[in-house]
């Protein structure tokens, strides 16, 4: 039975949620949480891996998963490894063992581009959350690039008029994370990836708040390419570990080795 210890910001519902749902029987889901490096009423742009590995509640957070017992510890947050960069990923959970007890650590955006990697994707659709903004776009598109990924066509998915009124990196703390409409999700990415004329050759959902997985089998039927979501890969590159397979039924990356 593989035990997945999972990092999440202090106001994300959707990680735990998503993961459990998609993991196989036999499979459990442990959450700790610390608070968003985000400061009120302003943009972020990145921390360094050594300063958000020892922040206490992340400190505090490896420390319970670690002494529980599970198998490895995801860090699901991504906007940190895109503002990092290439080497963010490894240095933050070099330092992060030293707070866990020993148990492997693991980025968000680590497990991103070894899924795309695994399912052959290397010109993805990025539907970026509407909280994300140019600056988390550019940064996000860098580093996929620095990982392999050929292009990056960017679509930053569209909320209603009624969030007009709130700068788009507040939307999330205002409850965007609420908002995430299945339907018009799936709407504005088949539209988005119709009109990259068919260079995409798969679909990529960066943001862990972002709640987009139960779309996946229908926007793989629908577009007929892999889709990618930040909790799909985390929840696939944790089996992987423990030499386990989730359910295909949830994507084609459960299908990869």
């Amino acid at each position: 039975m593989t035990r997945l210890g999972i990092l999440v910001i202090h106001n994300d519902p959707v990680p735990e949620t998503e993961i459990w749902r998609t993991a196989p029987d036999g499979t459990s889901v442990h959450t700790a949480r610390f608070e968003c490096p985000r400061l009120d009423d302003a943009e972020y742009t990145g921390s360094t891996a050594r300063l958000l590995a020892d922040a206490p509640d992340v400190v505090r957070s490896l420390d319970f998963l670690g002494r529980l017992g599970v198998d490895r510890i995801a860090f699901c947050f991504g906007s940190p490894s895109f503002f990092g960069g290439e080497g963010f990923d490894a240095e933050f959970a070099e330092a992060a063992l030293a707070h866990s007890h020993g148990t492997p650590v693991y980025t968000s955006g680590q497990a991103l581009t070894e899924a795309l990697a695994a399912v052959g994707v290397r010109r993805p659709l990025v539907v970026m959350p509407p909280w994300f903004t140019p600056p988390t776009h550019r940064a996000a598109e860098a580093y996929l690039t620095a990982h392999g990924v050929e292009e990056v066509f960017v679509h930053p998915f569209e909320l209603g008029p009624e969030w007009a009124h709130i700068e788009p990196y507040n939307a999330f703390d205002e409850g965007a994370r609420w908002a995430i409409d299945p339907d018009e999700v799936l709407r504005q990415t088949t539209a988005a990836f119709a009109a990259a004329g068919g260079r995409a050759d798969g679909v990529l959902v960066p943001g862990s708040g972002f709640r987009s997985q139960t779309l996946v089998p229908l926007l793989e039927k629908a577009l007929d390419v892999p889709v990618v979501t930040a909790n799909q890969s985390v929840l696939w590159s944790g089996l992987r570990a423990a030499g386990e397979r989730g359910d295909e039924r949830h994507g084609r990356l459960f299908l990869s080795d």
